[in-house]
């Protein structure tokens, strides 16, 4: 039994991959927007955890980024020509 010479190919296309990364960025960046807002003494309370940008905008963009990694891994690549 002979081995064919297999050529080494990735599983996605470039396009596929520059959209894995632009969904762990935006992931990434709507987990920086919702950390903080603590307060160092727990006997007072900071209404800052309750802020418009940790209630809407971070969690908006973590299932934003989510979408866009779906896409990216159920999207075709396109053939080389």
């Amino acid at each position: 039994m002979k081995n064919k010479p297999t050529s080494k190919t990735f599983l996605f296309g470039k396009r596929n991959y520059r959209f894995l990364f632009l969904a762990v960025g935006t992931i990434a960046l709507g987990y920086f927007l919702m950390a903080g807002g603590g307060s160092d003494n727990p006997e007072v309370f900071n209404p800052e955890i309750f802020s418009f940008r940790r209630i809407r905008v971070a969690p908006t963009l973590v299932l934003i980024g989510f979408g866009i990694a779906i896409y990216a891994i159920l999207t075709t690549s396109k053939p080389k020509k």
